[in-house]
């Protein structure tokens, strides 16, 4: 029996999408089509308006879905991705990669040859290098994914062994170190990994010509691995070894040469010429190290006479003494948020909830469609006991509530704010009240199930969306907790559809089972 499968294809709205897809449905032509195809659009929410719709090619793959997240990073958008579906396997894939003819037969044998036990099966990732020249430093950089370990752009995990671990830490802001921290945490609790027989081809991008030095942003993410996973993470991650003791060392001598020149010019330097020394001694060891940066960068590349030669060598003079800069300064960045700035207290993932957030009508108040009148407020069972609990236990409590019948012309603004209002009165204060006034036709981003109420109300609160629980009795509430990274709590209510129930990941009887759940 095939297992079953879905596709998470988080982007940015990176050109090559369509093209992706395009091999996509080439591919399942071929081999077993995925039951859920989820496109997770990632582009930050413009101050007005919605991003332009995503360039998902001439001929999508059919059935594809796509939800919006905001912006939050690839590891917030591939959680809302993977918990989307309800199926064994979820294949997650790079926007910016092809899938060649055979890939979803292949995908199909490498997850019927994963026993119980297995939790991911890695695909091999080809890039494509020039024949007619040697690589340029960009290139082989790329081409160095070709022997990572566990990369998501083509890793499937089972299901279960996502939920075990919670998913992506979406503490990783970038496409970096959020899938070697995952598969640390997978083979923790019990799950193997293996590498399939599948590959997908990684043509290199387009960049500038400061791309590297950008780059070493990612030694902030290092700073939290080492402080989650311990000093032996690149080992335990397979990362391979850094350079940062080089480029610390190149900053060091650096630095003592600038201290050096300025001592010496100082006036009521005790021995200028001590310090020039010092000044020419550091110096000398900077330039060697960077000179020596640099030939290791060169040697591999393209010789004079090669085409783009000039350029390629200028391109890594300059990044060379820029990049051990760059390197260190995001690397204390790192250290200092998340060791000194946390007294080096990390907590796991997921982080604890510290507020939760509740649907309005039909889960704080009985439903009364379209409701203008503040008389006709009637608290559910128990729902002040909960919140005086929460606000006692130092949990954040608020409001995200679909108010269509502002849009609709059916109520005014002050009608709502006066039901609102009431609500204050009977179940006490509030620590942010986020509404949405659109009609469903607007396509706005904070209209329920789009994650833009939760994702406003954890900013109003001071927590972080995976720090929210989001609380309703509709599939559109639960749908919202889980576009922004929060967690949604189904309580059914007569209105409440067996497929919503069935689908949400956490349900409660009552509002008091609610915060037993949490």
């Amino acid at each position: 029996m095939t297992p079953s499968y879905s596709i998470v294809v988080p982007t940015i709205g990176r050109p090559q999408l369509g093209a992706l897809l395009d091999s996509v449905r080439v591919a399942c032509a071929v081999g077993p089509p995925p039951l859920d195809v989820v496109v997770v659009d990632d582009r930050p929410f413009p101050a007005e308006g919605v991003n332009p719709p995503l360039d998902l090619g001439p001929d999508p793959v059919p059935g594809v879905r796509v939800l919006r997240t905001g912006g939050r990073g690839p590891a917030a958008a591939r959680n809302t991705g993977w918990r989307s579906v309800r199926t064994e396997w979820v294949a997650f894939l790079d926007d910016d990669v092809v899938v060649p003819e055979l890939w979803a037969a292949t995908l199909e044998q490498d997850l019927a040859a994963a026993g119980p036990d297995v939790g991911g099966v890695q695909g091999r990732i080809v890039v494509p290098l020039p024949s007619h020249r040697p690589p340029t430093d960009l290139e082989r950089n790329t081409a160095g994914l070709e022997t990572a370990a566990w990369a998501t752009a083509d890793m499937a995990y089972r299901r279960a062994a996502l939920e075990a671990v919670s998913g992506f830490d979406e503490r990783f802001p970038r496409a970096y170190r959020e899938d070697a921290d995952l598969a640390l945490r997978v083979r923790e609790a019990g799950w193997d990994l293996v590498r399939g027989v599948r590959f997908v081809e990684h043509p290199v991008r387009p960049a500038g010509n400061l791309a590297s030095v950008r780059a070493q942003v990612g030694n902030a993410d290092d700073a939290l691995l080492r402080t989650l996973h311990g000093r032996d993470w690149r080992r335990r991650t397979e990362a391979g070894r850094g350079r940062l003791p080089w480029h610390a060392a190149t900053v060091a001598a650096g630095l003592t040469a600038l201290s050096g020149c300025v001592a010496a010019a100082l006036p009521g330097t005790r021995d200028p010429h001590a310090a020039r020394t010092t000044a020419a001694l550091a110096g000398s060891a900077w330039a060697a190290l960077t000179a020596m940066f640099a030939a290791q960068r060169l040697r591999p590349g393209s010789r004079p006479g090669d085409d783009g030669f000039g350029p390629e060598l200028r391109r890594m003079v300059v990044t060379s003494a820029l990049i051990p800069f760059a390197a260190v300064a995001h690397r204390v960045r790192g250290a200092w948020r998340w060791r000194r700035g946390l007294d080096g207290r990390v907590p796991a993932w997921p982080p604890p909830v510290r507020a939760v957030l509740f649907d309005r009508d039909g889960t704080l108040v009985r439903d009364v469609p379209y409701n203008g009148d503040p008389d006709a407020v009637d608290p559910m069972p128990g729902a002040r006991r909960v919140l005086d609990g929460l606000r006692a236990g130092g949990v954040r409590v608020g409001v995200v509530s679909n108010q269509s019948a502002i849009g609709r012309g059916l109520l005014t603004s002050e009608q709502v704010d006066a039901v609102d209002e009431r609500v204050r009165r009977l179940l006490g204060p509030f620590d942010t009240w986020q509404r949405c006034p659109h009609r469903p036709e607007e396509d706005c981003t904070c209209r329920k199930p789009e994650p833009g109420l939760v994702l406003r109300g954890a900013a109003a609160v001071g927590v972080l969306p995976a720090e929210c629980a989001v609380v309703g009795d509709i599939g559109s509430d639960v749908g919202a907790a889980v576009a922004a990274g929060a967690r949604g709590v189904l309580v059914p209510t007569e209105v409440t559809r067996r497929e919503e129930l069935s689908a949400a990941p956490v349900v409660a009887a009552t509002l008091d089972e609610v915060v037993m759940l949490l």
